[in-house]
């Protein structure tokens, strides 16, 4: 592993281009690995770049607030932007190069312009696709954007949103991409909440029943681990989350751990996904067995 150095910071495409030619020549074989982040840089992302460090000779971010994945009622204008904060993130994990381009940098025409990645149904048709239509072929077009500017060897993940990950897993073997996409478990707070840069809005009393989530899907998780039909443990857990004041539940499934197919019986790998608003701010997570 190569030491930590100051962190670069790129804006645009060329001079960031013109650094990986030059590291390219230089060292033909160094491993690059990738993390792309919206900003608003908390310990999980920190531990995604710590993951890339230790397995990288050299680690790059992106920080770009992707337009396209937001719906016109959702938060972009909102969506918290932390750049110095960010940047001092990057520097204490040894981050290399942070890639930080601007809206236009990226989508030189009109989104609706744009050629778009349009996953497969069978892996967005439900879950989190269902709920925000568009979110993927947002997420999709522009991490193959970045794959294609930043040419990294391996790219970081983490499992928290987990069919964004399938999606990226999906799309990176259907389109032949040269890299390796790593995913990393999910880092919570000590009361199991997981990390999440919405987190920051969610009230006081919000905060305080937010960990009920995991523990709901950690219960489905050992019941049908124990045999119990999947139909009961999420009927069950449904009830204990109903019972969260303020909570409105979105989804709560059991899906194939890599196909993301529902499952009415648990087999291994499986992944109890939930998504649910608390007031104004949706919350995702999971627990996988694998």
């Amino acid at each position: 592993m190569k030491p930590a150095v100051d962190t670069l910071v790129f804006e645009t495409v060329k001079a960031y281009s013109e650094w990986r030619e030059k590291l390219r020549a230089e060292q033909p074989d160094a491993i690059v690995g990738f993390v792309p982040t919206m900003g608003a840089l908390h310990q999980g992302h920190a531990t995604l770049m710590r993951v890339a460090r230790q397995e990288c000779d050299y680690v790059v971010a992106s920080i770009f607030v992707n337009p396209m994945q937001f719906a016109p009622h959702e938060d972009f204008d909102r969506y918290p932007r932390t750049f110095p904060a960010d940047v001092e993130i990057c520097k204490n994990v040894g981050v290399d190069a942070v890639f930080r381009p601007s809206v236009s940098e990226i989508y030189e025409r009109p989104i609706s312009d744009m050629t778009k990645v349009i996953p497969p149904k069978e892996l967005i048709g439900h879950l989190c696709g269902f709920f925000r239509p568009g979110f993927f072929e947002g997420v999709a077009t522009v991490v193959l954007k970045l794959f294609n500017i930043i040419q990294p060897t391996q790219a970081y993940f983490g499992e928290k949103d987990y069919q964004q990950l399938a999606v990226i897993k999906r799309m990176v073997k259907d389109l032949n991409l040269p890299l390796e996409i790593v995913g990393v478990p999910t880092v919570r707070e000590r009361d199991g909440l997981a990390m999440s840069s919405r987190n920051v809005y969610l009230s006081s009393d919000e905060r305080n029943v937010a960990p009920g989530i995991h523990a709901v899907i950690s219960a489905v998780r050992d019941a049908v681990l124990s045999r119990t039909p999947v139909s009961t443990a999420i009927s069950q857990a449904k009830v204990s989350l109903t019972a969260i004041e303020g909570l409105e539940l979105q989804y709560l499934e059991v899906c194939d751990g890599d196909t993301l197919e529902p499952l009415e019986q648990a087999r291994k790998p499986f992944v109890v996904l939930v998504a649910a608003k608390l007031g104004n701010v949706r919350l995702i997570d999971n627990v996988v067995e694998h």
